[in-house]
């Protein structure tokens, strides 16, 4: 099959984070572009969900972050060679950037990509597709010797209403637990400026809200010459009013600045809501961690956001189980979350990862402890999302409507700037809108609201 001549069926499955959805939208856009198809009516898959048997390629962008995301990595990877065993399977991410041979003994694998050559892979594949290779190819380079931001050029594809924009990637933090900066090379910033371009065109393509988002967001700016930050590049959207909305993805407590803080008390513009991980709220822990602050810097943090914005949502990561994680010390991040008005939790079982310095730490909790210890979180976790989203009963919130609706009812899904899901009753027309609606009452993990008024601009 000639890929530069006949068009081809593909299918691009992504586990993990923000950057690799972003990474999987752009390389799906670029296959749209030279006139190839997904077989994905929703666009791009996550996990193991439902494939097509069509496709002639499956590309599986791999998560590692866990032994867990590992594990339904390779589990994607033999569904989809299951489902047609024909067709050309590709696998890149941070998986395949720490563990390619293991990759490339699942039969039926073809190709695996690190992810200095994911920018390539349409190249690879139009290779293989000429010359099929019985041995799986392996190209995977030293993430490591890599200085510059790799720029992956792409507006969204699929029906993401809310779009990714990568602006850094890498991590130079050396967290105890974390196998990230192995698989992803030290940080790396996109420049300002072309960071200022992609979101006009992301305006000028009708969108209203841009996610930033990185491996560690953050350091934005600091390997840059001259060095700038994330508060500045900030301070140049608002100033240039590329867009209606600006939502930042996870910052780590001691770089979300009290800069950034008061810059959304005042703008609009950058949506009341941040994603801070905590991991631990116990000192020993943190510090065996190799996390730089203490419990008590989270606590007045928190404080400081929830006092300039009163209604802003507050979501943390809770690592459970840390070899050395007493009973003491987890009632202790039990307790600080409990007694702070966080609004959501991502709760996550220690994950032992290979080459990390936590790797070989003694005292390891048993795992149904460590499974105890992260229901007990999430059931807080929920608690504490209930108690916020019942504070705007009857309120009025702006919202971005979204492409597809909520499946159980029908409704049209939006997301409020502090975030908010919303389910609304309304026509086609009010998809990819901003509305302003008032909140009615609580469904499952959402709130039902109506329409204050039609604004369909």
């Amino acid at each position: 099959m000639d890929c530069g001549r006949k068009p081809i069926k593909f299918s691009i499955l992504t586990l993990g984070c923000k950057v690799n959805q972003y990474e999987s939208e752009a390389l799906q856009k670029f296959f749209s572009d030279m006139g190839h198809g997904s077989c994905d009516s929703e666009g791009i898959k996550k996990g193991c969900h439902s494939l097509s048997k069509a496709c002639d390629i499956y590309i599986v962008n791999t998560c590692a972050v866990t032994q867990k995301a590992a594990m339904q990595s390779r589990q994607a990877i033999r569904r989809a060679i299951r489902l047609n065993p024909e067709a050309l399977m590709i696998v890149t991410g941070c998986y395949a950037q720490i563990c390619p041979e293991k990759i490339a003994d699942i039969s039926g694998v073809d190709c695996v990509l690190g992810h200095l050559e994911k920018a390539n892979l349409y190249n690879h594949m139009a290779a293989l597709l000429e010359n099929r290779n019985i041995v799986p190819m392996i190209s995977v380079e030293n993430i490591h010797s890599v200085s510059s931001f790799q720029d992956m050029p792409a507006t969204p594809a699929g029906s993401r209403t809310r779009p990714f924009l990568k602006i850094q990637d890498g991590c130079s933090a050396c967290c105890t637990y974390c196998i990230v900066p192995y698989a992803r090379g030290k940080s790396r910033s996109l420049p300002s400026g072309k960071v200022l371009e992609k979101i006009r065109v992301l305006h000028n393509k009708g969108f209203h809200e841009v996610v930033l988002t990185g491996i560690h967001l953050g350091a934005y700016g600091q390997d840059l010459w001259p060095k700038t930050g994330l508060y500045d590049l900030l301070l140049q959207i608002r100033e240039l009013n590329l867009i209606r909305r600006v939502r930042l993805s996870s910052i780590e407590p001691n770089e979300l600045s009290p800069e950034i803080i008061e810059l959304a008390s005042q703008w609009e513009g950058l949506c009341s809501h941040f994603h801070i991980p905590l991991q631990s709220g116990d000192n020993d822990i943190l510090k065996r961690m190799n996390r730089p602050y203490r419990r008590e810097f989270f606590q007045d943090l928190v404080f400081n956001i929830r006092d300039q914005l009163p209604h802003a949502a507050i979501g943390a990561d809770c690592l459970a189980g840390f070899p050395g994680e007493t009973q003491e010390a987890f009632n202790n991040t039990h307790d600080l979350i409990a007694n702070l008005p966080v609004t959501y939790l991502h709760v996550f079982p220690f994950s032992p990862r290979k080459g990390t310095p936590a790797w070989s730490y003694s005292e390891k909790i048993p795992a149904p402890e460590i499974k105890k210890r992260c229901l007990k979180m999430r059931v807080l976790g929920a608690e504490k999302k209930r108690e916020f989203f019942e504070k705007f009963l009857g309120k009025k919130l702006d919202v971005v409507v979204e492409h597809q609706r909520d499946k159980g009812s029908g409704l049209l899904k939006a997301m409020s700037s502090n975030y908010i899901p919303v389910l609304i009753a309304g026509p086609d027309e009010l998809k990819n809108t901003m509305q302003s609606v008032k909140v009615t009452g609580l469904w499952k993990n959402a709130v039902k609201a109506e329409p204050l008024r039609f604004n369909v601009k």
